[in-house]
């Protein structure tokens, strides 16, 4: 697997979404994902959104994500150095 590979599976399972991955080796990844279909969604449901996205790839070709999880809101204001994650 590859970064882009996950980028576009992400983004292809959650419309409008923008996801930035990065993996050196091929197994372990992370990824930043801005959605606003997370909105009003504790963490543990918007991973499980995401993870739906790569189906079966997880636990196989995807060894490990460790997933931040935004809504744009909460993404301008961590831009902007007033949010609290």
């Amino acid at each position: 697997m590859d970064p882009a590979s996950i980028q576009a599976l992400i983004e292809n399972g959650l419309p409008g979404a923008r996801a930035l991955v990065s993996g050196d080796d091929g197994v372990h990844f992370e990824a930043t994902v801005v959605a606003s279909q997370f909105g009003g969604k504790l963490p543990l449901a918007r991973h499980r959104m995401v993870y739906a996205t790569l189906g079966e790839l997880m636990g196989g070709a995807i060894h490990a994500l460790a997933l931040k999880t935004l809504t744009p809101d909460e993404a301008g204001n961590r831009e902007s150095g007033t949010g609290n994650r």
